[in-house]
Protein backbone atom coordinates (compact mmCIF):
# COMPACT_ATOMS: atom_id res chain seq x y z
CA UNK A 1 0.00 0.00 0.00
CA UNK A 2 1.76 3.38 -0.70
CA UNK A 3 1.40 6.24 1.76
CA UNK A 4 0.02 9.60 1.36
CA UNK A 5 1.58 11.78 3.58
CA UNK A 6 -0.11 15.29 3.68
CA UNK A 7 1.23 18.46 5.74
CA UNK A 8 -0.54 21.06 7.68
CA UNK A 9 -0.94 24.77 6.78
CA UNK A 10 -0.59 26.66 10.40
CA UNK A 11 -3.44 29.59 9.08
CA UNK A 12 -3.75 31.17 12.32
CA UNK A 13 -0.09 31.45 12.83
CA UNK A 14 3.36 29.81 13.56
CA UNK A 15 5.47 29.13 16.70
CA UNK A 16 8.52 27.21 18.05
CA UNK A 17 7.27 26.79 21.59
CA UNK A 18 3.19 26.35 21.96
CA UNK A 19 2.00 28.77 24.61
CA UNK A 20 4.90 31.31 23.77
CA UNK A 21 3.87 34.38 22.08
CA UNK A 22 7.53 35.95 21.65
CA UNK A 23 8.18 33.72 18.99
CA UNK A 24 4.82 33.87 16.93
CA UNK A 25 4.79 34.03 13.34
CA UNK A 26 2.05 35.36 11.67
CA UNK A 27 0.31 33.28 9.25
CA UNK A 28 0.95 35.79 6.03
CA UNK A 29 0.39 34.59 2.89
CA UNK A 30 4.60 34.83 1.64
CA UNK A 31 4.79 32.67 5.15
CA UNK A 32 2.32 29.86 3.97
CA UNK A 33 3.18 30.09 0.02
CA UNK A 34 6.56 29.30 1.50
CA UNK A 35 5.05 25.97 3.78
CA UNK A 36 3.19 24.96 0.38
CA UNK A 37 5.63 25.56 -1.88
CA UNK A 38 8.16 23.45 0.18
CA UNK A 39 5.63 20.55 0.87
CA UNK A 40 5.32 20.28 -2.93
CA UNK A 41 9.49 20.01 -3.48
CA UNK A 42 9.68 17.64 -1.12
CA UNK A 43 6.96 15.53 -2.61
CA UNK A 44 4.15 15.58 -0.26
CA UNK A 45 0.78 14.28 -1.41
CA UNK A 46 -1.08 17.28 0.01
CA UNK A 47 -1.48 20.22 2.08
CA UNK A 48 -4.73 20.57 5.11
CA UNK A 49 -5.91 23.90 5.20
CA UNK A 50 -7.75 24.27 8.36
CA UNK A 51 -11.04 26.47 9.01
CA UNK A 52 -11.72 28.10 12.37
CA UNK A 53 -12.47 31.87 13.45
CA UNK A 54 -8.78 32.06 15.15
CA UNK A 55 -7.70 31.17 10.99
CA UNK A 56 -7.86 32.83 7.68
CA UNK A 57 -10.30 31.67 5.49
CA UNK A 58 -9.62 28.36 3.76
CA UNK A 59 -10.75 29.31 0.11
CA UNK A 60 -9.23 32.23 -0.33
CA UNK A 61 -5.98 30.89 0.94
CA UNK A 62 -6.49 27.99 -1.45
CA UNK A 63 -6.97 30.35 -4.64
CA UNK A 64 -4.02 32.13 -3.67
CA UNK A 65 -1.78 28.30 -3.33
CA UNK A 66 -3.65 27.25 -6.66
CA UNK A 67 -1.13 30.03 -8.62
CA UNK A 68 2.04 28.99 -6.42
CA UNK A 69 1.78 24.67 -6.67
CA UNK A 70 1.12 22.60 -9.82
CA UNK A 71 1.03 18.93 -8.18
CA UNK A 72 -0.01 18.97 -4.45
CA UNK A 73 -3.32 18.47 -3.40
CA UNK A 74 -5.12 20.86 -1.07
CA UNK A 75 -7.47 19.13 1.73
CA UNK A 76 -9.78 22.11 2.52
CA UNK A 77 -11.60 22.54 5.46
CA UNK A 78 -15.63 22.64 4.90
CA UNK A 79 -17.43 23.84 7.93
CA UNK A 80 -21.25 22.65 6.42
CA UNK A 81 -22.76 25.00 9.53
CA UNK A 82 -21.43 28.12 8.09
CA UNK A 83 -21.01 28.62 4.73
CA UNK A 84 -23.97 29.78 2.43
CA UNK A 85 -25.34 26.24 2.14
CA UNK A 86 -24.63 23.47 -0.31
CA UNK A 87 -26.07 25.10 -3.66
CA UNK A 88 -24.02 28.18 -3.33
CA UNK A 89 -20.80 25.66 -1.94
CA UNK A 90 -21.42 23.34 -4.78
CA UNK A 91 -20.82 26.36 -7.50
CA UNK A 92 -17.68 27.16 -5.64
CA UNK A 93 -16.44 23.41 -5.54
CA UNK A 94 -16.29 23.07 -9.26
CA UNK A 95 -14.78 26.81 -9.96
CA UNK A 96 -12.08 25.94 -7.02
CA UNK A 97 -11.68 22.04 -8.75
CA UNK A 98 -11.25 23.76 -11.83
CA UNK A 99 -8.58 26.34 -11.05
CA UNK A 100 -6.74 23.51 -8.95
CA UNK A 101 -6.84 21.03 -12.09
CA UNK A 102 -8.82 18.18 -9.83
CA UNK A 103 -6.30 18.56 -6.89
CA UNK A 104 -9.07 19.71 -4.77
CA UNK A 105 -10.07 18.10 -1.60
CA UNK A 106 -12.52 18.37 1.26
CA UNK A 107 -12.44 18.40 4.90
CA UNK A 108 -15.80 18.48 6.13
CA UNK A 109 -16.14 20.04 9.62
CA UNK A 110 -19.18 19.37 11.08
CA UNK A 111 -19.21 21.57 13.73
CA UNK A 112 -15.78 21.82 16.15
CA UNK A 113 -16.73 24.17 19.14
CA UNK A 114 -20.50 25.20 19.81
CA UNK A 115 -19.23 28.84 21.24
CA UNK A 116 -17.14 29.34 17.95
CA UNK A 117 -20.03 28.47 15.76
CA UNK A 118 -22.49 31.09 18.12
CA UNK A 119 -20.21 33.73 16.91
CA UNK A 120 -21.19 32.83 13.45
CA UNK A 121 -24.90 32.38 14.65
CA UNK A 122 -25.02 28.68 14.65
CA UNK A 123 -27.00 27.60 17.40
CA UNK A 124 -27.25 24.20 16.86
CA UNK A 125 -26.51 20.78 19.24
CA UNK A 126 -23.97 18.67 18.50
CA UNK A 127 -26.35 15.96 16.94
CA UNK A 128 -28.25 18.63 15.00
CA UNK A 129 -24.94 19.79 13.32
CA UNK A 130 -24.56 16.79 12.10
CA UNK A 131 -28.07 16.16 10.63
CA UNK A 132 -27.38 19.22 8.75
CA UNK A 133 -24.07 18.32 7.45
CA UNK A 134 -25.92 14.97 6.11
CA UNK A 135 -28.62 17.08 4.48
CA UNK A 136 -25.88 19.35 2.82
CA UNK A 137 -23.53 16.75 1.86
CA UNK A 138 -26.85 15.00 0.40
CA UNK A 139 -28.11 18.14 -1.72
CA UNK A 140 -24.18 18.96 -2.79
CA UNK A 141 -23.44 15.55 -3.95
CA UNK A 142 -26.49 15.80 -6.66
CA UNK A 143 -25.72 19.25 -7.83
CA UNK A 144 -22.56 18.22 -8.47
CA UNK A 145 -23.73 15.13 -10.15
CA UNK A 146 -25.81 17.22 -12.66
CA UNK A 147 -29.00 17.05 -10.90
CA UNK A 148 -31.51 19.62 -10.82
CA UNK A 149 -32.75 19.55 -6.97
CA UNK A 150 -35.46 20.11 -5.60
CA UNK A 151 -35.47 19.63 -1.62
CA UNK A 152 -37.68 20.85 2.09
CA UNK A 153 -35.49 19.38 4.83
CA UNK A 154 -35.10 20.59 8.10
CA UNK A 155 -32.04 23.19 7.41
CA UNK A 156 -32.57 23.79 3.86
CA UNK A 157 -35.33 24.47 1.34
CA UNK A 158 -34.58 24.36 -2.45
CA UNK A 159 -36.13 24.77 -5.04
CA UNK A 160 -35.03 23.77 -8.57
CA UNK A 161 -31.43 24.38 -8.03
CA UNK A 162 -28.93 23.37 -10.54
CA UNK A 163 -24.97 23.50 -10.77
CA UNK A 164 -24.12 24.14 -14.95
CA UNK A 165 -20.69 22.93 -15.23
CA UNK A 166 -19.13 19.54 -13.68
CA UNK A 167 -16.18 19.30 -11.53
CA UNK A 168 -13.20 18.20 -12.95
CA UNK A 169 -13.23 15.38 -10.73
CA UNK A 170 -16.06 12.65 -10.80
CA UNK A 171 -18.78 12.20 -9.58
CA UNK A 172 -17.07 15.04 -7.34
CA UNK A 173 -13.94 16.05 -5.10
CA UNK A 174 -12.99 13.83 -2.49
CA UNK A 175 -14.55 13.85 0.86
CA UNK A 176 -12.41 13.57 4.12
CA UNK A 177 -13.91 13.87 7.74
CA UNK A 178 -12.52 13.19 11.14
CA UNK A 179 -14.96 12.46 14.21
CA UNK A 180 -15.47 10.16 17.24
CA UNK A 181 -18.94 10.28 17.84
CA UNK A 182 -21.35 8.03 16.87
CA UNK A 183 -23.08 10.29 15.07
CA UNK A 184 -19.57 10.97 13.29
CA UNK A 185 -18.82 7.78 12.44
CA UNK A 186 -22.54 7.41 10.76
CA UNK A 187 -21.95 10.21 8.79
CA UNK A 188 -18.64 8.98 7.74
CA UNK A 189 -20.27 5.82 6.82
CA UNK A 190 -22.61 7.47 4.45
CA UNK A 191 -20.59 9.80 2.72
CA UNK A 192 -17.24 10.32 3.42
CA UNK A 193 -14.12 8.85 1.44
CA UNK A 194 -11.46 8.80 4.02
CA UNK A 195 -11.94 8.63 7.61
CA UNK A 196 -9.34 10.47 9.72
CA UNK A 197 -9.01 9.42 13.35
CA UNK A 198 -6.13 11.73 15.44
CA UNK A 199 -3.46 10.21 17.08
CA UNK A 200 -4.78 7.42 19.23
CA UNK A 201 -3.08 4.55 20.13
CA UNK A 202 -3.52 2.03 17.37
CA UNK A 203 -5.64 -0.09 19.12
CA UNK A 204 -8.03 2.31 19.67
CA UNK A 205 -7.81 3.74 16.72
CA UNK A 206 -8.50 -0.07 15.14
CA UNK A 207 -11.67 0.59 17.31
CA UNK A 208 -12.78 2.87 15.30
CA UNK A 209 -11.74 1.64 11.87
CA UNK A 210 -13.91 -1.37 12.71
CA UNK A 211 -16.77 0.58 13.86
CA UNK A 212 -16.88 2.66 10.45
CA UNK A 213 -16.37 -0.08 8.20
CA UNK A 214 -19.34 -1.60 9.96
CA UNK A 215 -21.54 1.27 9.16
CA UNK A 216 -20.17 1.78 5.94
CA UNK A 217 -21.70 -1.84 4.52
CA UNK A 218 -25.20 -0.93 5.45
CA UNK A 219 -24.82 1.62 2.81
CA UNK A 220 -22.78 -0.53 0.33
CA UNK A 221 -19.67 1.85 0.67
CA UNK A 222 -16.24 1.09 1.64
CA UNK A 223 -14.03 4.25 3.20
CA UNK A 224 -10.51 4.91 3.79
CA UNK A 225 -8.72 5.71 6.30
CA UNK A 226 -6.59 7.91 7.86
CA UNK A 227 -4.67 9.53 10.87
CA UNK A 228 -3.84 13.49 11.82
CA UNK A 229 -0.65 13.32 14.07
CA UNK A 230 2.07 15.78 14.89
CA UNK A 231 5.70 14.69 14.21
CA UNK A 232 8.47 15.40 15.86
CA UNK A 233 11.33 13.45 14.29
CA UNK A 234 15.71 13.63 14.62
CA UNK A 235 18.34 11.90 14.14
CA UNK A 236 19.10 9.82 17.52
CA UNK A 237 15.85 8.95 19.68
CA UNK A 238 17.35 11.12 22.44
CA UNK A 239 17.45 14.39 20.41
CA UNK A 240 13.48 13.81 19.31
CA UNK A 241 12.57 13.59 22.99
CA UNK A 242 14.77 16.35 24.03
CA UNK A 243 13.23 18.34 21.02
CA UNK A 244 9.08 17.28 22.05
CA UNK A 245 10.12 18.88 26.31
CA UNK A 246 11.69 21.93 24.46
CA UNK A 247 8.26 22.42 22.66
CA UNK A 248 5.87 22.58 25.85
CA UNK A 249 9.24 24.33 27.88
CA UNK A 250 7.40 27.63 28.00
CA UNK A 251 4.27 25.91 29.67
CA UNK A 252 3.59 27.42 33.00
CA UNK A 253 0.91 25.35 35.76
CA UNK A 254 -1.75 28.58 34.90
CA UNK A 255 -1.61 28.22 30.98
CA UNK A 256 -2.25 24.71 31.33
CA UNK A 257 -5.00 25.43 33.88
CA UNK A 258 -6.74 27.49 31.50
CA UNK A 259 -6.13 25.31 28.60
CA UNK A 260 -7.79 22.39 30.75
CA UNK A 261 -11.25 23.94 31.53
CA UNK A 262 -11.54 25.61 28.24
CA UNK A 263 -11.24 21.63 26.34
CA UNK A 264 -13.19 20.04 29.02
CA UNK A 265 -15.93 22.50 28.12
CA UNK A 266 -16.27 21.54 24.71
CA UNK A 267 -18.58 19.17 23.43
CA UNK A 268 -16.21 17.21 21.18
CA UNK A 269 -16.08 13.35 21.43
CA UNK A 270 -12.62 13.28 19.81
CA UNK A 271 -11.79 16.10 22.28
CA UNK A 272 -12.61 14.15 24.88
CA UNK A 273 -11.14 11.09 23.92
CA UNK A 274 -7.59 12.81 23.34
CA UNK A 275 -7.33 14.58 26.81
CA UNK A 276 -8.77 11.42 28.32
CA UNK A 277 -5.40 9.85 27.20
CA UNK A 278 -3.04 12.08 29.70
CA UNK A 279 -5.42 13.60 32.22
CA UNK A 280 -2.90 16.04 32.06
CA UNK A 281 -0.33 14.31 34.03
CA UNK A 282 2.76 15.90 32.86
CA UNK A 283 4.79 12.36 34.08
CA UNK A 284 2.60 10.40 31.79
CA UNK A 285 2.35 11.93 28.29
CA UNK A 286 3.98 8.89 26.25
CA UNK A 287 0.48 7.11 26.10
CA UNK A 288 1.57 4.53 23.35
CA UNK A 289 5.43 3.65 22.18
CA UNK A 290 6.06 7.22 20.33
CA UNK A 291 3.25 8.32 20.83
CA UNK A 292 3.64 12.01 22.96
CA UNK A 293 0.44 13.83 24.58
CA UNK A 294 2.56 16.92 25.67
CA UNK A 295 1.05 19.08 23.14
CA UNK A 296 -2.55 18.23 24.20
CA UNK A 297 -1.65 20.02 27.15
CA UNK A 298 -3.18 23.04 25.79
CA UNK A 299 -3.69 22.31 21.98
CA UNK A 300 -7.31 21.22 21.23
CA UNK A 301 -7.38 18.97 18.16
CA UNK A 302 -4.29 17.32 17.04
CA UNK A 303 -2.79 17.33 20.43
CA UNK A 304 -0.40 14.01 19.93
CA UNK A 305 2.95 13.76 18.21
CA UNK A 306 5.04 10.63 17.03
CA UNK A 307 8.54 11.15 18.51
CA UNK A 308 11.43 9.71 18.07
CA UNK A 309 14.64 8.86 15.19
CA UNK A 310 13.65 7.91 11.64
CA UNK A 311 13.26 4.38 12.20
CA UNK A 312 11.43 4.29 15.23
CA UNK A 313 8.58 6.90 13.56
CA UNK A 314 8.41 5.28 10.25
CA UNK A 315 7.61 2.27 12.28
CA UNK A 316 5.12 3.61 14.19
CA UNK A 317 3.28 4.82 10.78
CA UNK A 318 3.72 1.62 9.53
CA UNK A 319 1.61 -0.24 12.55
CA UNK A 320 -1.08 2.22 12.01
CA UNK A 321 -0.48 1.60 7.94
CA UNK A 322 -0.97 -2.37 9.06
CA UNK A 323 -4.33 -1.38 10.38
CA UNK A 324 -5.26 0.24 6.92
CA UNK A 325 -4.60 3.43 7.38
CA UNK A 326 -3.08 5.09 4.04
CA UNK A 327 -3.23 8.50 4.99
CA UNK A 328 -0.92 10.58 7.53
CA UNK A 329 -1.99 14.58 7.72
CA UNK A 330 1.05 15.90 9.99
CA UNK A 331 2.77 19.42 11.36
CA UNK A 332 5.35 19.98 13.34
CA UNK A 333 6.49 23.17 15.08
CA UNK A 334 7.73 25.30 13.35
CA UNK A 335 5.82 24.13 10.48
CA UNK A 336 8.33 25.18 7.50
CA UNK A 337 11.67 24.16 9.25
CA UNK A 338 9.88 20.74 10.00
CA UNK A 339 8.33 19.96 6.98
CA UNK A 340 11.79 19.83 5.31
CA UNK A 341 13.22 17.77 8.15
CA UNK A 342 10.01 14.81 8.19
CA UNK A 343 10.65 14.27 4.18
CA UNK A 344 14.61 13.96 4.90
CA UNK A 345 14.61 11.82 7.85
CA UNK A 346 11.79 9.53 7.34
CA UNK A 347 10.51 9.53 3.99
CA UNK A 348 13.33 7.28 2.48
CA UNK A 349 12.21 4.85 4.90
CA UNK A 350 8.69 4.52 3.66
CA UNK A 351 9.12 5.23 0.08
CA UNK A 352 9.44 8.37 -0.51
CA UNK A 353 12.39 9.91 -2.46
CA UNK A 354 11.98 13.06 -0.71
CA UNK A 355 15.48 14.92 -1.08
CA UNK A 356 15.88 13.37 -4.57
CA UNK A 357 12.94 15.20 -5.91
CA UNK A 358 13.54 18.46 -4.28
CA UNK A 359 17.43 18.49 -5.49
CA UNK A 360 16.35 17.49 -8.88
CA UNK A 361 13.66 20.41 -9.33
CA UNK A 362 15.97 22.57 -7.98
CA UNK A 363 18.72 21.82 -10.34
CA UNK A 364 16.11 22.22 -13.61
CA UNK A 365 15.88 25.26 -12.19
Amino acid sequence: MSLNIFWYLPTGGDTRYIGEISDFRPPGAAYLRQIATTAEQFGYDGLLIPTGSSRQDPFILAANIAGFTSKIKLLLALRTSAVGGPTSFARQSVTLDDVLDGRLIFNVVPGAYAEELEADGVHLSHDERYELADEFLSIWKRLLNGESVTHKGKFFDIKNAKTNFPPVQKPHPPLYFGGSSEAAHELAAKHIDAYLSWGEPPHLVAEKIADVKKRAKKYGRTVRFGVRLQVIVRETSEEAWAAANRIISHLDDETIAKAREDLLSKDSVGQQRITSLHNWDKSKLEISPNLWAGIGLIRGGAGTALVGNPAEVAARLREYEDLGVDTFVLSGYPHLEEVARFAELVFPLIGKSASSRFLKKDAVA
